[in-house]
């Protein structure tokens, strides 16, 4: 199964609105690839602005898909990958 960058976005945007408690258009991404870092993004509630890793971006997809799809899936089962766009390729 494959995530791309805007099904990515959506999920940072549903897993932060709701762990902040705004709604998920009030959440921004900007998602990120570089050479020393990897992966990574960036978020803005309102005035607030936070870094993701990773691991918080892996979080929440496996939530989307968990609450979005009904699918069970773990944290090692989600590879970031970039081409054209950073997408995710799920394991399933």
């Amino acid at each position: 199964m494959i995530l791309n960058e805007q099904e990515i976005t959506n999920a940072i945007c549903l897993h932060y609105g709701e762990r902040v408690g705004v709604p998920p258009t009030a959440v921004d991404v900007q998602l990120m690839w570089d050479e020393e870092q990897g992966f990574s993004g960036q978020i803005w509630i309102g005035e607030r602005t936070q870094i993701i890793v990773p691991a918080n971006i892996l979080e929440a997809v496996a939530q989307y898909l968990f609450k979005e799809r009904g699918l069970r899936v773990f944290q090692d089962q989600i590879h970031l990958e970039l081409e054209d766009e950073i997408y995710a390729r799920i394991d399933v």
